[in-house]
This record gives structure tokens, C-alpha cells and sequence, in this order.
């Protein structure tokens, strides 16, 4: 993608001719998808492979790359940063409300609490975006803009992950915000006085194609600062790197683009955020996590891990182990391998963390699974615990050497972390494979266990027969980690409009603690 000319230039028509010139069956006008004319010049097209082949030998092409499907990298954190906490909108820096930050990603949820403009005046006259976000959605004076794209419909955000990185960035105060009770306190975004505008390019899927088209409409709307919590599994040169095609043109337009590095870890190498000019943001822990006990009917309890906000806390049943409630099925549960009839109102002992989803399915009150990633605590849509396997096998043993064996699950308790922070297991590690110059990631920001707004028809597990709504959920990743320096990088924006987004990259990186 290139730089728009200064002079007098119709890029669709453009487009329109070298498409005419490499397209069979003059079908130019098909073959054009999106012309990119905002901020930077290109376009997306159906082109079959020796198409794309004379297009890119034309010596004004820099570069032409397949679209490819990207994926989303899925309270106390601001707390344990020390970061600034205002009481109320109107305590602000000079100029905070100016602040816009953009968010490419699933979309957002403008009901929520966490977007509540209550105290906010109008949008910053600097301000050159419209709200399309579709039928049924109203921007307010905190969410000053919305558009949606090809693989989307609407800017409303159907999977949740849009509302709880928007709202971890820039979310509204909000008292007495928990899960179910788990992590009770007041939940903020870093930058709450800041506007969003936010870019709804996932649905199922994330299309590079539409990413492109967000950056470009971005950076002519004049946000401030872009975080995207998208990316690849790996690295690819960055001529065909869409995030740092489009983070490179919003650097030129003096716009900041922070980028998670990815979930590929703990293996080294594994970061797709590789370009100079990206913010990319590694997740590390904070001195919160969620622990869930196990109480067998011998009287041992067992400490575990998960976002358990289920209230049976007292309640013994019996527990069992998956192997005896199988249809010829081995010991993991899986799909079709467990007899309802007798799991039904049991704790079901199951040897994968995906058991949670068959033991609702077939009727369990709780389960019990291994879980070795314990830096993590992951939502479950019954009661249940994840436990480290020696753990796991002490448990599975109380129930192969009892004649009635029962247990009870406890709702999860908020206890403290004195490792933290501490790099976790999933972030993807550096070094850089495409700049070897260049070290990456650039920082880490918590994005473990992070409470934030959520969209209340998304399910709040991975169980698709998860029915719960709530307007928070419990999330881990990069993805959380990144709106957490996108907040950053608006606050010291909002403090030094001047700045270029070299120096507060600069400033974020060299001050970090």
C-alpha cells in the first residue's frame, strides 16, 4: 500500500485501469472488492493467482498478498500499574476529552455500563468520523463513531472480545462491577475520559482485507491513538503484513499503533508483531488471581484454578469419574461418551479441560480437569476447578479407593500474587524473525485474568450451551494486555498533543518498571 498522491487523483479510477489491464474477461468492475483512498493508496480485488502474478511484476505496485483470515488475540490491573484513577469524568487532564482512541476489533456494545457518556460533553471538533454502526446502534458522546465492514454487517459486537479491550482502554467508572461476584470493585478503563471510535472488522472471522479498510478509515477520522488486538500465528515479511501496512501509514499521519504480540508462547520466536514502528505488548500477570477449591467428602481440600462464580458453595454430591459414566468411550470426555443418566447431578471427574462442556451437556452440577497453564484462571460454564496434575490425580484416586465418594466445588476466591507481574505462559516471545535488529515485543502490560465490559448476547465460556448474560467477563491474552498501553499512549497523547508517536513509543518503552 502506498502514500496517496498530493496532486489532483481519483484512486477508484485508478485502480479501476490497472485492474483492466490484468483482469481476463474485462471484468474489472467485479474483481474490485474495496478501493483504499482514505489515508493511503490500494485496493482489495478477486484475482486468480496468475492475475495477481501481472499485477505485482508492474514496476508501480510495491507489493500484492493474498487476503488472509487473522484471529483476535481473546478492575485491579490499573490499580497494580499505579496508573492515574480519577473519581468522576469531570477530574481530568487538560484536553483528556479530546483523546480518541480507535479500536479495530469485534465492534462494541454501546448499552454497557462501561460506556455510559454521562458527564461527557460533545465529540472534539477535531473529530471527522460518522457513526455506522448499523440498525438499532447509537453512537453517545463516549463512543463518538462506529463502522462496520464486509464480514461484520454492524459495528454491535456479537463476540465480546470489542467490548472488553475497548472498555479496558477507555471504559467508563464503574462501582460495584464483578463477575457473579468474583472480583468485586470499581472497573475502569485506563484513559475513562477518553472518546472511542471503534472499527468492527471480526465476526467469526477477521478478514486482513478489512483490517486495511479500518486503518485507512482511522487514520482519516483523526483518532488519536489505534489499538488492535488482532493479529497472525506468525510472522511474514512486512510488505505483506497488513497490521504493519496499516500501522506504518497511521505513523506517518502522526498516529500511534499498539498491537499485541500474540498467544504463541512460551516457545521463543513465536511474535507476529514485528514492525519498528508498532507498540507491541506482551501480557504479564498481576497480584490478583482466582482460586477454586475442591472439598472431598474425606475432608481434604484441594486448591485449583478457574473464574467460578456459580453460589452451590455446601452442596455434596457425589463425584465421578468419566470412565465409569462412558458408552464405550476412553476416560476423556468427549462428545457422545457420556450416559446422562448417570452423571446427571454428579461432579464428573474428566481428564481435558473441555470436559466442562460434555458435563453440561450431560447434566453434571461441577467438574473436575487438569489444567497446567495455572497462571491463567479460565471462565467455566458450571461449577468447576482446574487442577495442576498431581492434584488432578490425587482427587481421581480419592475416587477410585472410595465406596461413595462425594465432593463440593467452592465458588472462586480473589486471593493475591506476590510473583507478579511476571511474562505469562501464552504470550509469544521475541526474538524478532523479520527485523533481526529490532527487539520485540516492546513492553508487557497485564492480560491475565482481566474483568472488563462484555457483550451480553457472547457466551461467557468457550461452551456454546453456556446461556449466561452478563455485562462483564474474565479474560486472558494479548489482546487484554494491549488496550492497556493503548491507554497509556492516550494518556501521555493527552498530556503532550504534540508528540509523535516515536516519542511516547519511546517514552512508554524507556519508563516501564
Amino acid at each position: 500500500m502506498g502514500a496517496l498522491p498530493e496532486h489532483d487523483y481519483s484512486p477508484s479510477s485508478h485502480h479501476l485501469s490497472l485492474l483492466q489491464e490484468v483482469v481476463d474477461d474485462s471484468g474489472e468492475s467485479e474483481a474490485l472488492i474495496r478501493s483504499y483512498k482514505r489515508s493511503f493508496n490500494g485496493f482489495a480485488a478477486y484475482l486468480t493467482d496468475e492475475e495477481a502474478k501481472r499485477l505485482s511484476s508492474r514496476e508501480d505496485v510495491v507489493s500484492v498478498f493474498p487476503s488472509r483470515e487473522l484471529e483476535l488475540h481473546t478492575t485491579r490491573s490499573w490499580d497494580f500499574m499505579g496508573f492515574y484513577q480519577p473519581t468522576s469524568v469531570t477530574n481530568l487532564p487538560a484536553a483528556g476529552g479530546d483523546v480518541i482512541i480507535g479500536v479495530i476489533d469485534s465492534g462494541i456494545w454501546p448499552e454497557l455500563p462501561s460506556f455510559d457518556d454521562r458527564g461527557y460533553g460533545p465529540p472534539p471538533a477535531k473529530w471527522k468520523g460518522v457513526c455506522n454502526g448499523g440498525t438499532n446502534f447509537t453512537c453517545n458522546n463516549k463512543i463518538i463513531g462506529a463502522r462496520h465492514y464486509s464480514g461484520t454487517g454492524s459495528a454491535r459486537d456479537l463476540q465480546g472480545h470489542g467490548s472488553h479491550t475497548a472498555s479496558t482502554a477507555a471504559g467508563s467508572v464503574v462501582k460495584d462491577a464483578s463477575f457473579y461476584g468474583v472480583a468485586r470493585g470499581i472497573a475502569r478503563g485506563g484513559v475513562p475520559w477518553a472518546r472511542i471510535a471503534t472499527y468492527s472488522v471480526c465476526g467469526l472471522t477477521c478478514s486482513s482485507a478489512d483490517v486495511l479498510a479500518a486503518f485507512d478509515d482511522a487514520i482519516a477520522d483523526g483518532v488519536d491513538v489505534i489499538t488492535i488486538s488482532i493479529g497472525r500465528r506468525s510472522a511474514v515479511d512486512l510488505d505483506r503484513d497488513t497490521i504493519a501496512i496499516g500501522g506504518f501509514h497511521a505513523t506517518k499521519r502522526g498516529i500511534l499503533t499498539v498491537h499485541s504480540a500474540g498467544n504463541g508462547g512460551p516457545d521463543p520466536a513465536t511474535t507476529a508483531s514485528v514492525a519498528p514502528w508498532l507498540l507491541s505488548v506482551a501480557a504479564s500477570t498481576i497480584d490478583r488471581k482466582f482460586e477454586s477449591k475442591v472439598v472431598l467428602g474425606n475432608g481434604k481440600i484441594f486448591t485449583g484454578s478457574s473464574v467460578n462464580g456459580f453460589t452451590e458453595n455446601g452442596e455434596e454430591l457425589p463425584l465421578l469419574y468419566s470412565i465409569n459414566g462412558k458408552i464405550g468411550c476412553t476416560t476423556i470426555c468427549q462428545p457422545g461418551c457420556c450416559d446422562s443418566r448417570l452423571v446427571k447431578g454428579k461432579i464428573l471427574i474428566c481428564d481435558s479441560i473441555n470436559g466442562q462442556f460434555l458435563a453440561l451437556q450431560a447434566g453434571a452440577k461441577g467438574v473436575v480437569f487438569p489444567y497446567v497453564e495455572l497462571d491463567t484462571a479460565s471462565v467455566v460454564s458450571l461449577p468447576a476447578a482446574g487442577m495442576d496434575p498431581k492434584r488432578f490425580d490425587a482427587i481421581a484416586s480419592y475416587q477410585n479407593s472410595t465406596k461413595n465418594p462425594v465432593a463440593k466445588i467452592l465458588k472462586s476466591d480473589t486471593v493475591t500474587d506476590p510473583r507478579a507481574p511476571a511474562v505469562a505462559f501464552f504470550s509469544s516471545r521475541g526474538p524478532n524473525v523479520i527485523v533481526y535488529a529490532i527487539l520485540k515485543p516492546d513492553v508487557s502490560a497485564p492480560g491475565v485474568d482481566i474483568l472488563a465490559g462484555w457483550s451480553p448476547v457472547a457466551s461467557l465460556s468457550d461452551d456454546p450451551n453456556d446461556k449466561r448474560q452478563y455485562h462483564f467477563n474474565v479474560l486472558s491474552g494479548t489482546s487484554m494486555a494491549c488496550p492497556h498501553v493503548a491507554a497509556i499512549a492516550a494518556y501521555l497523547k493527552s498530556l503532550h498533543p504534540n508528540w509523535s508517536p516515536s516519542a511516547i513509543k519511546s517514552a512508554i518503552i524507556t519508563t516501564g518498571n
